[in-house]
């Protein structure tokens, strides 16, 4: 059984998980998923220069208004437990926790602890993240010494 690691920040949509599971064809994949809800206002800032860049800027306009912190954490659960649920419709194991700080510390250890195959970062673009490399995927790659796959969300279901 090949063992992935998913990296998320936020729910799964169907398109997402068709994608991650149809990646190694009909070789059984166990998930362990990784999910980390919004951060701070820093990235409130980062959001919506993405937002912007990607020409959304009703969008950039309302990011005050996305639940962060405490608020998000809920949300956060409430996402895992979505993703989790539509991998194992999907005929896959999975598991996963919510990770609100550290997350490539989180990743690294995960990885080892299970001797995972592959990373997969599953996300909305970063552009600015991305530009300095500072985005999960970018970072992990000098962390966790297997494979790492990003990947582009999907935005709806």
């Amino acid at each position: 059984m090949f063992t992935s690691v998913l990296m998320i920040e936020k729910a799964l949509t169907s398109a997402d998980v068709e994608f991650v599971t149809t990646l190694h064809g009909e070789e059984g994949v166990a998930f362990h998923v990784l999910l980390q809800p919004r951060g701070d206002q820093a990235d409130r800032l980062l959001r919506a220069i993405d937002d912007i860049a990607l020409g959304e800027l009703d969008v950039a306009a309302h990011e005050a208004e996305t639940p962060e912190g405490e608020d998000a954490a809920a949300m956060g659960e409430r996402a895992l437990e979505v993703s989790l649920a539509a991998l194992r419709v999907a005929g896959h194991e999975a598991d996963g926790q919510i990770v609100e700080d550290h997350p490539l510390d989180a990743l690294r250890g995960l990885v080892e602890e299970i001797e995972a195959d592959e990373v997969i970062v599953l996300t909305d673009p970063h552009y600015v993240e991305e530009f300095f490399h500072r985005d999960w995927a970018s970072r992990a790659r000098h962390k966790v010494g297997v494979p790492v796959l990003k990947l582009f969300s999907h935005s709806k279901a």
